[in-house]
């Protein structure tokens, strides 16, 4: 897990709606950190060993602090419960600099995005980059009731400030979750969207889309669906060319973990396909993909692959480790 961290330190924690807070880190010392675009996320590495994706939610203009809102997972197996289990604030943290697989397109002519649940951090920082460039924007946010909704007041004063442009779904209180094909519907035809949510909204948001442009349908999972499929159907070899080391990789089983368990250096940190850490150069051979970052044109080109969940369509897989 590898690229060279960054030390940081957390400056603040403070709640911004039932179960979701944000987190405001900053380097020891007070100096810049690497610039990020909106829509970026980073890897944190946790004292208790595990590593967790974030989206940042802070203006990319600042250069002194990094801003993540992370909502506390009923499931967590360690990390978002880590974060909100422990008092962290001045606690010494290293993270991966940021990355970027769910660019924000700044001169569109408008851009409408759909969130839901905690899926509306990273739109956040995108409604404050659209904001500073001035350009048009739309907000549909499905969250389950209103104290639950993040950043709520601040999207309600700019709804006020210029009204049609957030619109909220409480499902509780409305009796039914975000139409999310409505959304999509009622764009006009060169609006770029952008849906960042659970699983079940995701795949509402790609049926309700085809037919659109796909340079101007853009989508982030942050978690995987409950039927996520891992690896290929049939046993593969993989190679790595930098050792000529091949190993075999059982159906239904990663590269990554074989990798791992056979002492083999690799980059991660989801494991679960939706971060972009461990993307590996493909060589030769025909990747078998079942992430959620490459588009379809990266898919295409076969050049690039998530091996923490994908697979091989070939029987022999050559990568660039």
């Amino acid at each position: 897990m590898t690229d060279s961290l960054l030390d940081v330190v957390v400056h603040a924690v403070t709640p911004v709606a039932d179960g979701i807070r944000s987190f405001d880190l900053r380097r020891p010392d007070g100096s810049d950190l690497p610039p990020f675009t909106a829509g970026s996320h980073i890897d944190v590495h946790l004292p208790n060993g595990l590593t967790r994706c974030y989206s940042l939610v802070n203006s990319q203009a600042e250069r002194h602090r990094y801003v993540l809102g992370i909502s506390l997972d009923r499931n967590s197996s360690g990390g978002s419960a880590y974060m909100f289990e422990n008092d962290l604030t001045g606690q010494a943290l290293k993270i991966g600099a940021p990355r970027n697989n769910f660019t924000l397109v700044e001169d569109a002519g408008l851009v409408v995005l759909i969130g839901g649940g905690i899926g509306v951090t990273p739109l956040h920082s995108m409604i404050l980059r659209l904001e500073e460039l001035g350009r048009d924007w739309q907000l549909h946010y499905g969250v389950r009731d209103r104290a639950s909704a993040a950043f709520r007041e601040e999207f309600e004063a700019l709804e006020t400030a210029k009204s049609g442009r957030a619109h909220f779904n409480f499902d509780l209180e409305d009796g039914h979750f975000l139409d999310v094909a409505k959304a999509v519907k009622e764009a006009p035809s060169g609006a770029h969207l952008y849906c960042c949510g659970p699983a079940p909204m995701l795949e509402l948001f790609k049926t309700a889309a085809e037919g659109r442009a796909a340079e101007t349908v853009h989508l982030e999972y942050f978690s995987a669906p409950d039927d996520a499929v891992i690896g290929s159907d049939e046993a593969f070899t993989v190679v790595i060319k930098s050792t000529g080391q091949e190993f075999e990789v059982p159906a239904g089983e990663s590269i990554l973990g074989i990798l791992l368990d056979n002492g083999v250096s690799a980059p991660y940190s989801c494991g679960e396909g939706e971060c972009a850490s461990c993307l590996v150069e493909v060589l030769e051979g025909v990747p078998d993909h079942r992430d959620y970052v490459l588009g379809e044109k990266e898919r295409a080109e076969n050049k690039l692959m998530t091996i923490c969940v994908s697979g091989s369509k070939t029987k022999r897989l050559v990568l660039n480790l």
